[in-house]
């Protein structure tokens, strides 16, 4: 049974000062085919596109959103991706009172946090306060920068609560905002237009490991280098959709992969002997296949769309995972990290078109990613630190790729179910209408 109703208008926000949409006369002569969403009670998850309200698909405002928002990217997640820096310094000579994994926990309540305050932010952007919750995010990452810059060494407490607590929820409020804020303003072409904002956090992570690089071991030093609305109706929709739940729980288990190697990969570099000059470009080279990775996957999803795109990425990304127990040169650090970091950029860019093709109703898209960031974030939380745990102070690599490994390979294991209910439900849809006609 099919049942139409009323689709509610919004008042979209942008990154820029004008409005995308047409006035509301012209809505109002739009005709109901467009006005009227169609929702099928047997599948939650899938939308007929040309029921959808229209989407300026460019233009000024449009594209300014996505520079906008890639600079947001670029300086937020794209800054916490480059921890790794931060966990060899700190494990070598800052913080050498304090065990890898203790030093972990930093990097991993800094994701943690920026990905599961999204489930505040997210909501706040659904409600209209999109530039309140971004003026405010963006002052309180540079307010916690200065204070992580009078952290002392030895100082585990301090720089824990600065650039672990204070900077993730800084960031936090920024990143699901500038992520779902693009989709208001696309529809056919919204993989490829959020490929590119989530690119910002790649470009972002290939040049702030060189900077900081440079800056905390230079002259520069530390201190001067670092420079309530209810979810009731979301959640109760999100917990029966089936491949929505897959697709949260496949992301949180390939975060546990992800942050192993952007926090490790450097670490594991200098351990095994490699010149310092080239273990310091290992998260460079990272996180450049991730730029080409996260550019790339909205044009391949675009042709062989995007849940298949999630699952092809999520499988050889948790495979070259595996490869890590080998790395012993410079070729087999720049093989591994060029290679991971292209499929696992995949598996991230595709994430908010992925929320967004799951989502059936427009008005819910902020809240849906929240809830997935948040879901993902715990992967991110506690990853690193239980890697950190079976490295050991003796450096047994080979205990926490098995465990990175293995727990991403469930992650693919996850986004293949999700694939497998979607076409259950798209089979279903197609009997549904038959049925009615007869």
């Amino acid at each position: 049974m099919v049942e139409s109703t009323p689709h509610p208008s919004f008042n979209w926000p942008s990154l820029s000062m004008s409005t995308p949409f047409a006035s509301d006369e012209t809505t109002k002569q739009a005709p109901e085919s467009v006005s009227q969403p169609v929702k099928s009670a047997a599948n939650l998850s899938l939308v007929d596109s040309s029921d959808a309200p229209d989407f300026p698909e460019g233009g000024l405002t449009a594209w300014g959103t996505v520079l906008g928002a890639f600079l947001i990217q670029f300086c937020g997640f794209g800054y916490t991706s480059a921890y790794g820096v931060f966990q060899d310094f700190y494990t070598q000579i800052y913080l050498t009172n304090s065990t890898p994994s203790a030093i972990a926990w930093i990097g991993s309540v800094n994701a943690f946090l920026i990905s599961s305050v999204g489930l505040m932010s997210g909501r706040m952007v659904d409600r209209g306060a999109f530039y309140p919750v971004m003026k405010i995010g963006c002052l309180l990452q540079c307010f916690f920068l200065f204070m992580l810059s009078l952290a002392k060494p030895d100082g585990y407490y301090q720089i824990f609560l600065s650039q672990g607590i204070g900077f993730g929820v800084a960031i936090g409020l920024t990143n699901v905002p500038s992520i779902a804020v693009v989709s208001h303003h696309f529809q056919r072409r919204r993989a490829v237009a959020m490929g590119i904002v989530v690119a910002g956090a790649s470009l972002g992570a290939i040049l702030h490991p060189i900077m900081l690089n440079h800056l905390i071991n230079g002259r520069l030093g530390f201190a001067n280098g670092p420079g309530a609305v209810s979810y009731t109706r979301v959640l109760q929709s999100s917990s029966r959709d089936g491949a929505y739940v897959c697709a949260c729980v496949g992301m949180a288990a390939h975060e546990v992969g992800f942050f192993f190697e952007a926090f490790y990969l450097q670490l594991d570099s200098t351990v095994h002997g490699l010149s310092q000059g080239f273990s310091f470009y290992s998260l460079t080279i990272l996180h450049s296949g991730s730029f080409i990775g996260r550019l790339a996957a909205g044009f391949v999803s675009a042709y062989v769309g995007i849940p298949n795109t999630v699952v092809g990425s999520s499988f050889i990304s948790s495979a070259v995972l595996f490869a890590m127990i080998g790395l012993h040169s410079v070729v087999s650090v720049a093989v591994i990290a060029t290679s991971y970091g292209i499929f696992s950029g995949g598996v991230v860019a595709t994430m908010g078109p992925l929320i967004s093709y799951l989502t059936p109703e427009i008005s819910h898209i902020g809240a849906r990613m929240g809830i997935m960031f948040a879901i993902a974030g715990i992967g991110s939380l506690v990853g690193a630190p239980i890697c950190g745990a079976f490295l050991t102070s003796h450096y047994i690599w080979w205990k926490a790729v098995i465990f990175a490994g293995s727990v991403a390979s469930g992650g693919c294991f996850m986004f293949a179910s999700m694939q497998v209910i979607l076409k259950i439900h798209q089979k279903t849809s197609s009997v549904c209408p038959k049925e009615a006609g007869v």
